[in-house]
């Protein structure tokens, strides 16, 4: 066994350690994240919190009676509860396909109901029926805001940020200057967004079939390494029998905290970047009233300043046209 001494100054040597990282972390600085994360769902965490957090455990308890090492039980718990995403979010890319393609189906909806001489309110309530499981939802909200006099700009603002995908931005500000403008062309717009998406579908499976080789590589990898430490624990302990220690299990904590990090650099590298939201500014409003105003009232607004600015004074700048019959004056 080792002197108390030695342990100390192993115990101290990583804390100091420990707190230079953290303090070069400090110095430099964390990247800045423009949105947190997307949220999930109360079904995933209540199977994560059930299920496999039950197989972690009774996998935990199994590894540290057979081998009587802590760290190597919290270690093979912590696996077993984040196996699926060990390779680097498989489960998050089949959800952002599965929604990039119901919005290009639901797309191509709206393009063919609105080809039938049918307006953008009549529309959208019609393509919820046929609508992707992945938009079902928000399109259910959307259609509850424009029944209940939600102005349509802002709605589909809101619908939107229930997407929260770049590609729905793009089809969202389509319609967005439709409902302001009203003018031709949407059709031939929808169009054009359905089949980027399409194309930007196909590219992410190609790019997910090749990574689907490099995720079983890593599982067998890693199967082979944990399979492997636990057999010669089990059948040769005394070839592992300098882990029994506190220091061995000091070790073997760093093994298992490089396993950790090597997983964390894996997953960053396999993540799909997407570029930045476009819609995704804050906007100060009431509910149901969006956030701009009037061109008129604007222009009032400002000529009202300059006058105030040239006279200095805070007198109010008489109103014309048809500002005067809504504020209630009759004609000079």
């Amino acid at each position: 066994m080792y002197s108390a001494d030695v342990l100390l100054a192993i115990v101290a040597g990583a804390v100091v350690g420990g707190g230079l990282l953290l303090l070069g972390v400090a110095i430099r600085g964390l990247p800045a994240r423009t949105r947190p994360a997307r949220g999930r769902s109360r079904e995933d965490l209540v199977r994560t919190l059930t299920t496999r957090t039950a197989v972690a455990i009774i996998t935990g308890v199994l590894v540290l009676v057979v081998t009587r090492w802590p760290i190597a039980a919290a270690g093979t718990g912590a696996l077993v509860l984040a196996w699926d995403g060990l390779a680097g979010g498989a489960a998050e890319e089949r959800k952002g396909m599965a929604r990039l393609e119901g919005l290009a189906a639901w797309t191509e909806s709206l393009r063919d109901t609105i080809a039938g001489a049918v307006g953008l309110e009549q529309a959208i309530p019609a393509s919820q029926r046929a609508a992707a499981a992945a938009l079902r939802q928000p399109l259910r909200d959307l259609v509850d805001r424009l029944h209940t006099r939600v102005p349509m700009p802002e709605a589909l603002r809101r619908f939107a940020d229930d997407i929260d995908d770049p590609s729905a931005d793009l089809v969202v500000a389509a319609l967005i200057l439709n409902a302001k403008l009203r003018g031709p062309g949407l059709r031939d717009m929808l169009t054009a967004l359905a089949t980027s998406a399409r194309a930007e579908l196909d590219m992410r499976r190609r790019v997910e079939a090749d990574r689907r080789s490099t995720r079983r590589s890593v599982r067998i990898v890693v199967g082979v390494s944990v399979g492997t430490a636990l057999a010669l624990a089990v059948f040769n302990h005394s070839y592992v029998q300098p882990y029994d220690d506190f220091l061995g299990q000091l070790v073997l904590c760093v093994v298992v905290a490089l396993y950790a990090a090597a997983f964390l650099w894996l997953r960053r590298l396999a993540k799909y970047d997407l570029p930045g939201r476009f819609l995704s500014e804050p906007r100060q409003a009431g509910p149901g009233v969006p956030g701009e105003v009037p061109s008129t009232v604007a222009a009032w607004q400002a000529g009202r300043a300059a006058q105030a600015g040239r006279t200095g004074t805070t007198q109010d700048v008489p109103l014309r046209g048809r500002h005067t019959m809504d504020a209630g004056g009759g004609p000079a």
